[in-house]
């Protein structure tokens, strides 16, 4: 709070909700994205009175020598350097007095700690002792693939290497934060890629030899079928990482190749934060309160498949008053838990769909509903038919900007008139790298070119009585889209240069993430800035803007008509 990292009232919010969690006050606030472990590492040497090292770490190899990796990684300490009769200790909890006598006794000498971050040293102990996953791949039996009978596949499955390879996979990707985990097979093998950020990357390349048995070992522990490898499977496995537990949710598809597996990573325990969390400006923000506030109406969340609609969901349940209201979450599947909501998760094979649920949770009086997505025309005509009843609900939808949710719902077949009636407001988002705290973006070890950790870029539409005459009538979308300009929404490129501004994010990460906005232009040349439709030059770099239509096309010299929508520029 001194240096401005935190605000007063987050670091409340904060000591308010750590009862109960078993996390220190900074692991929260680091999980929350308020402040990055750096910043938390820097202060607690501060604090203590320790010396703070960032990346990179630099561990000498004799002193790294006096600890054997397992019992180093096992400590989560990394010798830096050494003397006769004292050794430099790197940890993450210098707090843990218990370790630091253990490896004093062990190496003969007076430990001193130094204050590091968890991933620095998690990176310090892979450059030190090399990564788990590259050291398990050297000592491989890479022979031939196992046979495609079952047995042979579930014997070579369950051998003690294949078993380490797979834990040491999961371990990396929750070390890294990702998000998911691709595996796709390829001509040399079994391609890794992780997706940190939004951004998927290459991790390793596993030898073809142990393709199938990798991907049946995780068929196993997802509950799945190894015998069946021509068509789709869908299971699921807990997993626990420190003091972390896990959920994943694993997938399979018949590929070109062999299968691909992907693995989505899910942290029931880290609850998204409230609104002010998310990167709202204060207007927004303030909008979308008022529409909570008034208890009723459909409020929708929308954007493509990982642009954050279930954080703000969940920050939006956690605004309301949960302690006098009957909230109820109907989700597929239940990712986070908020105290003082029933969460019903959906099955389908049961025949508990999203429409039966929410029909029969409207018979138990509730006040609050979250209906985790309207995929459906039943959904989303009861949906509306509940928020004029007096209930709010909220819920996500899959459409390309905040008026673009209207048109979707009236394709759907819901009647203008209860789209009209019903809808009260729908925030649009994606999500963009945020500039590192730890280094300002000019690039370190824990963050990726100066990027680390996601913040959203939102657009929000609030309906007033002229759009809903207008819904009500069946206007166009443009239509739609020109009243609410004209009451007051941006666009999602808007939003994206005030994140700019305030240095939170970059311009050529937010031309990267809302280049399908309408409301955008293309990208700048020079710096990938996203440039206003009206602008002659890049508001960032200077850099002319150059003949553009106004559908988005790059003019040539010479062109009298665009070759897209064939309009005279």
């Amino acid at each position: 709070m001194e240096e401005g990292h935190v605000s007063p009232d987050r670091v409340e919010t904060a000591l308010r909700e750590q009862a109960g969690t078993g996390l220190r006050l900074g692991e929260l606030l680091v999980q929350k994205g308020w402040v990055d472990a750096e910043v938390v590492a820097r202060m607690l040497a501060r604090q203590l009175g320790l010396t703070y090292r960032a990346h990179p770490l630099g561990a000498d190899p004799a002193a790294a020598g006096l600890l054997d990796a397992d019992r180093a990684r096992a400590g989560a300490v990394l010798p830096l350097d050494a003397g006769p009769r004292r050794l430099r200790l790197a940890m993450a909890d210098p707090l843990d007095l218990d370790t630091v006598r253990d490896v004093g006794f062990r190496t003969g000498r007076r430990v001193e700690a130094v204050v590091v971050s968890p991933r620095a040293l998690a990176r310090g102990l892979d450059a030190a002792y090399g990564g788990t996953v590259d050291r398990i791949v050297a000592d491989l039996d890479t022979g031939a693939a196992p046979d495609d009978d079952t047995d042979d596949l579930e014997r070579a499955a369950s051998s003690t290497p294949v078993v380490r390879l797979v834990d040491g996979l999961l371990e990396a990707a929750a070390a890294a934060g990702a998000s998911d985990v691709h595996l796709e097979p390829v001509d040399e093998g079994l391609r890794v890629r992780f997706r940190i950020d939004g951004v998927l990357g290459t991790s390793h390349t596993l030898p073809g030899g142990v393709r199938d048995a990798v991907l049946s070992r995780l068929k196993i522990l997802a509950g799945m079928d190894i015998a069946v490898r021509r068509r789709p499977q869908d299971g699921g496995f807990g997993l626990t990482h420190g003091e972390r537990s896990l959920s994943l949710r694993v997938s399979t598809l018949p590929a070109g190749k062999g299968e691909k597996a992907v693995i989505r990573l899910l942290d029931p325990g880290r609850v998204p934060g409230g609104l002010d969390a998310l990167g709202f400006a204060p207007a927004d923000e303030a909008r979308i309160r008022r529409v909570l506030e008034a208890g009723q109406g459909v409020l929708l969340a929308t954007g493509p498949t990982g642009s954050g609609k279930s954080s703000t969901l969940q920050a939006a349940l956690r605004a309301v008053d949960r302690e006098r209201l009957n909230v109820v979450a109907l989700e597929d599947p239940v990712e986070y838990r908020v105290p003082g909501v029933v969460h019903v998760q959906m099955a389908s094979r049961a025949g508990l769909t999203f429409a039966s649920a929410l029909r029969a949770v409207l018979r138990q009086d509730p006040d609050v509903v979250m209906v985790g997505e309207i995929r459906d025309r039943e959904t989303a005509e009861i949906a509306m038919a509940a928020a004029v009843t007096g209930h709010l609900v909220l819920s996500s939808l899959h459409t390309t900007d905040a008026p673009g949710a209207v048109a979707r719902l009236l394709h759907m077949g819901v009647p203008p008139y209860l789209v009209a009636a019903g809808l009260a407001g729908v925030v649009a988002q994606r999500l963009v790298r945020r500039v590192c705290r730890g280094c300002r973006g000019r690039g370190c070890e824990g963050c990726r070119d100066g990027l680390s950790g996601r913040t959203g870029v939102f657009q929000v539409l609030v309906v007033d009585e002229r759009l809903r005459e207008a819904v009500a009538t069946g206007a166009s979308t443009a239509t739609i889209r020109r009243l609410a300009r004209e009451a007051g929404m941006g666009t999602l490129a808007d939003d994206a240069r005030r994140a700019i501004a305030e240095g939170t994010t970059v311009p050529h990460e937010a031309a990267r993430v809302v280049r399908g906005d309408p409301g955008a232009s293309n990208p700048c040349e020079g710096c990938g800035g996203v440039v206003p439709a009206e602008a002659r030059a890049c508001p960032w770099c200077g850099r002319p803007r150059g003949r553009w239509c106004r559908c988005g096309t790059r003019l040539r010299p010479g062109w009298r008509f665009c070759p897209s929508c064939a309009r005279t520029p």
